[in-house]
């Protein structure tokens, strides 16, 4: 998995599927590599291209120890698709992911062909992010990462059955740099898409784990309200981390959407 340098920094990405596909940009979750989207580029690299990347601080990509925003986000995956001469994409971002595709919906609308936002949010608890940044930057992960983090990626029964996926979660959130982490978790600390999102024109849709405590229900129903024509799916038996929880369903959700005409 090779990197390039795309919007100033190096990032780390990993692409796969016939040349003459749609693209489809996966974008994972804070802490999470990309990794995380194992079973969907399984699922769609037959007939699409798909794109995985390590958000800046993570995983493999540089570490930025500068505080980044939304739009430092979207602009890093506009940076890695010009990289690689893509012009065009679809976007299906998780979390972190999620809130970066709503950015690059409003910053690089041309760019985008469809949208699926996945257990995301327009807007977090600022005091709880930066009380986090305050924390991991102090003292590291060990403060919250078992008692807050690992409880919030999955349903207990998911992580009673699957105590491998739980700890490579932890592992690789663990491996990730502690000033990159802190970089990205300003993005969440001053989410700003509240006020935006309803510039956002890309067909979109949303989806949501029926028992997500990290980015609940009411916060994707708050961006179907925005969002002009956006549809919404809850998917049960799932709590944050839908791609791997829930990979078939939500392969299932995806392949009709992605499938489906832009109407002109």
């Amino acid at each position: 998995m090779p990197l390039v340098r795309a919007n100033g920094i190096n990032l780390h990405y990993d692409l796969r599927g016939p040349d003459d596909a749609p693209v489809i940009a996966f974008g994972h979750s804070i802490g999470a590599t990309l990794e995380m989207w194992d079973a969907q580029v399984e699922a769609f690299a037959g007939r699409y291209r798909c794109l995985r990347w390590d958000a800046r601080g993570h995983g493999r990509s540089e570490v930025v120890p500068t505080p980044a925003t939304v739009d430092d986000l979207a602009d890093d995956l506009a940076g890695l698709l010009d990289a690689l001469s893509i012009r065009t994409a679809h976007i299906a971002g998780l979390s972190l992911g999620g809130m970066t595709g709503q950015a690059f919906a409003l910053r690089h609308r041309d760019r985008l062909e469809r949208l699926a936002l996945i257990a995301t949010s327009a807007e977090m608890d600022k005091a709880a992010w930066r009380e986090r940044i305050a924390t991991v930057t102090a003292k590291g992960y060990a403060p919250f990462i078992d008692e807050v983090m690992v409880p919030r990626w999955f349903t207990p029964r998911f992580a009673a059955a699957h105590p491998d996926v739980v700890a490579g979660f932890r592992q690789r959130m663990m491996a990730n740099d502690i000033a990159g982490y802190a970089a990205c978790a300003n993005v969440i600390a001053t989410l700003d898409l509240l006020p935006r999102i309803s510039g956002i024109t890309a067909p979109t849709i949303i989806i949501v784990g029926a028992e997500d405590p990290s980015t609940p229900i009411a916060m994707s129903e708050e961006i179907r309200r925005l969002v002009p024509h956006a549809e919404m799916v809850i998917i049960p038996d799932a709590a944050h981390i839908v791609a791997v929880e829930q990979a078939d369903l939500l392969n299932a959700y995806l392949e009709f959407f992605f499938a489906r005409r832009n109407h002109s």
